[in-house]
């Protein structure tokens, strides 16, 4: 039996007021746009209060005016030894390999429940979980498996998110500009790291019990409206899927019509075996894998990695100065979907923006401290370029290959490739700050050494399908050039 929202019926009386049927059906086209924008904005504004915090679980006891003999009277216990950063980091790759470990099984579980129930129950544990870290500090628990716990059980929660938005927005949005739709529809990820980091920021010095709880309440409420008010697929408020459109559009329609009859053809969820046959899966997947280990570690490490390179900043300060990263992030997403758009090649994309991500690390490691400006314009190039290929292969390219023609039309194999591809970006995101910890305690500049080089294998990753796209391009600009020679002849 088919779920309704409950709070559809109150959609279908603004959005059908035009009984057109195409205008309805880019009225809901937007309003599913919008919603999953906001989900997933919360989703991320919920994972940063704890790149945050760890400013003043382990901070410089000596800058504060305290007279106290114990060096480590401010920090809180257990990140009061001289293991911090690994302590921190195990903190990271608590929630990391939970989140990577889940979301292939929340792929899998996506493909076969309402996304409506299944976004909204994830959304509201993602929030309790959240909140619980920090009400660990109003309840002055001290125990690092209490966090270590509560990391898991969120992260776990955190990947009924990715499968879900992406396979709501794969119902609703077609092939036509979808780099262009899915690049701007990807900044809800630097929005809310945003939105994240000035929430947390504002409470961390005061009582980050509220950098926590405020976030985990805004996750949940959101998810509340996702129950009420976000119509999975187009058949639930009674328009046409894609496959039964017989002209599709390509602002609504998102597969190529089958040789096989809608009636005739079964759909069934696909294996993660099937899914990985889809050309282009494992090589999209590994890159990932690499380009999200270079991201997280930002997402979870950049505050302190700008308070330790500007001693002058104090913990608010240097949250807030991170956010710049973000501002690029937003750029570079956008950036990279207008390219794969207009070139039809995202490897080569991909693979141009890393090659520049390279060598700006570098930069940025060796200039930040120049002057606030300088940093500034730095943090925004470097969010450029390191978030513009992650951000088109989960989006754009996710739903692409979720949807590739070997499919032959069926739409349920969408949130399991989803699943493959982010799932296998997430392993690496939960590797990265963990390595990260460990290099720190050791000097800073190791940390970037090894974003720099994971950058550089993510781009040896697409290799090959680089070379077929310029194979492919060649091919065709030389038909073209010989119909235009025939025509003109």
């Amino acid at each position: 039996m088919r779920f309704t929202p409950p709070g559809v019926k109150a959609l279908e009386v603004g959005f059908c007021a035009n009984r057109d049927e195409g205008i309805k059906r880019k009225s809901y086209a937007v309003w599913i746009w919008i919603i999953t924008f906001l989900a997933y904005c919360a989703y991320h504004l919920s994972r940063k209060p704890i790149s945050v915090v760890k400013t003043v679980l382990h901070e410089n006891c000596t800058d504060l005016n305290h007279h106290n003999n114990d060096s480590h009277w401010c920090q809180w216990k257990p990140f009061d030894q001289e293991n911090y950063s690994t302590l921190l980091g195990g903190l990271d790759s608590s929630f990391l390999f939970a989140y990577a470990g889940g979301m292939f099984i929340s792929g899998i579980i996506a493909e076969r429940v309402n996304l409506s129930l299944f976004l909204s129950c994830g959304m509201i544990l993602s929030g309790v979980f959240i909140a619980l870290f920090g009400i660990g500090h109003a309840l002055k628990i001290h125990n690092y498996w209490y966090y270590v716990v509560v990391q898991v059980l969120a992260g776990l929660m955190q990947t009924t998110g990715w499968p879900g938005v992406v396979t709501a927005m794969g119902n609703w949005y077609g092939k036509g500009k979808r780099g262009l739709i899915f690049g701007v529809w990807n900044s809800h990820t630097s929005v809310g790291n945003i939105l994240g980091t000035l929430i947390a920021a504002a409470f961390v010095e005061i009582d980050w019990t509220l950098s926590f709880v405020v976030p985990g309440a805004i996750i949940a409420a959101v998810g509340i409206i996702i129950f009420f008010f976000m119509p999975e697929t187009p058949s639930v408020v009674g328009l046409q899927s894609p496959y039964e459109m017989s002209e599709a559009s390509p602002e609504v329609a998102y597969i190529e019509k089958s040789e096989t009859p809608r009636h005739e053809r079964e759909e069934r969820a696909i294996s993660l075996f099937s899914a990985l046959q889809i050309p282009g899966v494992v090589e999209f997947s590994m890159c990932l894998f690499f380009a999200k280990l270079v991201s997280y570690t930002f997402l979870y490490w950049l505050p302190m990695f700008i308070k330790d390179m500007n001693e002058s900043f104090d913990s608010q300060e240097s949250s807030t100065m991170s956010i710049f990263f973000d501002v690029g992030g937003i750029v570079g997403g956008i950036i990279a979907g207008i390219l794969s758009d207009l070139t039809g090649m995202p490897a080569s994309t991909c693979i141009v923006m890393l090659v520049f991500a390279i060598p700006m690390l570098l930069v940025y490691i060796a200039m930040d401290s120049i002057s606030v400006g300088i940093n500034i314009l730095l943090l925004i190039i470097v969010g450029l370029l390191v978030n513009g290929p992650y951000a088109l292969i989960t989006t754009a390219v996710s739903a692409e290959l979720g949807t590739h023609k070997s499919l032959k039309g069926n739409a349920k194999a969408l949130a399991t490739v989803t699943s493959i591809i982010d799932g296998t970006g997430s392993i690496g995101a939960a590797v990265g700050p963990l390595i990260a910890g460990a290099l720190q305690d050791v000097d800073l500049v190791y940390v970037f050494y090894m974003l720099m080089a994971s950058d550089f294998v993510a781009l040896l990753m697409l290799i090959r399908l680089v070379n077929h796209e310029i194979r492919g391009f060649v091919q065709s600009r030389r038909l073209r050039r010989m119909q235009n020679n025939l025509h003109n002849s």
